[in-house]
């Protein structure tokens, strides 16, 4: 019995140490992919986000720091320092490609962003162009440069959006699409349309493969209206991603 006990122990974990490097092979095969996020990241919206992906065939390792010599694909908020091509871009709930847009309340007493000297603002923190960069160019290029004090910063697009609302400022910054859906029901008008924005979105990355064509095809097929708490890591305005003519 003693025999029999030990033999069938040996072979148990003779399996274990040949099970183990097939795992690590498996785990090293999932598509690296990295995510310049804009809000704090939950282990819950990353496994989320990897369920979905997982579904469409993409078995994908998703990190939310930088890692260039290992990312398949890396979402982001701009196309400087990337080391590839864009695979694919952010759009709108509209389906279109994203523009910034500055927006007030028809009843604040602003048609035209020249009028926004010595206005309180809103604008939303972090890197994403239309939080706050491509907004501000505009009213320079108007010639008007307002001061830090005149400027409420807000953690997202809601509440940029509500600060307008309850008479805290004269505009906010927002994005055509996510703006769009409330401008008739809570009585708002854009001010300033900018251009179409292609550099929020999917850039490949040096550790990209054929293995993360499923993955560019499974994100293309992803949309906010999917899990939005999933989506909770990009910026609120992203409603999905769409091919470029780089691939």
């Amino acid at each position: 019995m003693c025999l029999d006990y030990r033999r069938t122990g040996a072979v148990a974990f003779t399996a274990l140490l040949l099970a183990m490097p097939v795992a690590q092979a498996a785990r090293e095969a999932r598509v690296v992919l990295t995510i310049d996020s804009v809000t704090q990241v939950t282990d819950v919206a990353r496994y989320r986000l990897g369920q979905h992906l997982a579904k469409q065939g993409c078995q994908a390792d998703i990190r939310f720091n930088r890692d260039p010599d290992k990312a398949a694909l890396v979402f982001s908020l701009s196309g400087e320092g990337n080391p590839g091509a864009a695979a694919l871009i952010a759009n709108n709930r509209d389906g279109d490609w994203a523009r910034p847009v500055w927006i007030t309340r028809k009843t604040a007493g602003v048609r035209s962003i020249s009028e926004l000297k010595d206005r309180d603002l809103a604008t939303v923190a972090g890197e994403d162009p239309f939080a706050s960069k491509l907004p501000l160019a505009a009213l320079g290029a108007a010639g008007i440069y307002p001061p830090q004090e005149k400027i409420y910063e807000a953690g997202n697009y809601s509440s940029a959006l509500s600060l307008l609302l309850h008479n805290n400022t004269h505009a906010a910054v927002s994005e055509a699409g996510f703006a769009g859906q409330f401008l008739t029901s809570r009585d708002l008008e854009i001010l300033w349309l900018g251009s179409p924005v292609k550099t929020v979105g999917w850039y490949r990355g040096k550790g990209w493969s054929e293995q993360a064509q499923n993955c560019e095809e499974a994100l293309s097929r992803l949309s906010r209206t999917d899990d939005k708490q999933a989506f909770s890591v990009f910026p609120e305005w992203v409603h999905g991603f769409a091919r470029t003519d780089n691939q």
